[in-house]
């Protein structure tokens, strides 16, 4: 199937934020740029001061920011291919900074069938799947022709996307202060639907492809 829009309240909101922050006359690749600085704060916290909500702020800063350079750049009619490459390249490494902090952050492990899964494995399988190879899905069939029609890729399907994806972790880090366990189940939920991502992408490039 191919993905649904919700282009009302997303859209207004967007609107709204471009309007607001256009003003200050700065350009989209500012505020693209600028997000990574609160993320190397957040990971600077999750990593020296084990402090998960402290680290939680700043790396939401860091994606109000990078929300900011999209809106800006549909306001003022500024998007360009450029910004796009750098708002991709820069949301991949605040995605590392987040996900290499609670890597090393030392959160529990659990036991699933006698099997015992710490959290640095399920991490570093989240940081391979999720925001590796699920972005990597999608630009690699552009990039070999398998899919040319940008409307089609568009329409790519995926059940845990990048923001879905931040979003769900930032609840497991807010989680932690009820139990630090609860941080590590909901990375498991988010490795799990990451690999199903994955596997909708592939099945739409095999059904979709030239």
């Amino acid at each position: 199937m191919f993905k649904t829009k919700f282009p009302d309240l997303t859209s207004k909101i967007s609107r709204k934020i471009g309007s607001i922050f256009s003003r200050l006359g700065l350009p989209p690749n500012f505020w693209t740029i600028a997000s990574i600085v609160p993320a190397i704060i957040g990971f600077y916290f999750l990593l020296s001061y084990k402090d998960m909500f402290l680290g939680f702020l700043f790396f939401f800063i860091s994606g109000f920011l990078d929300a900011i350079d999209g809106a800006v750049a549909r306001v003022t009619r500024s998007s360009s291919k450029l910004g796009g490459y750098l708002d991709g390249i820069i949301d991949r490494i605040v995605e590392a900074f987040l996900l290499i902090g609670l890597l090393l952050f030392n959160l529990p492990g659990f036991y699933v069938y006698g099997y015992w899964l710490p959290s640095y494995l399920l991490i570093a399988l989240l940081l391979f799947f999720g925001s590796a190879l699920v972005s990597y899905s999608r630009a690699y069939a552009s990039q070999k022709g398998v899919i040319v029609s940008e409307k089609i890729l568009e329409w790519m399907p995926g059940i845990l996307e990048r923001t879905e994806r931040l979003i769900l972790i930032g609840v497991g880090m807010l989680l932690y202060y009820l139990n630090p366990l609860y941080t590590t189940y909901v990375i498991a939920i988010a490795l799990i639907l990451s690999i199903i991502t994955l596997l909708q992408r592939v099945v739409f490039v095999i059904r979709h492809g030239a």
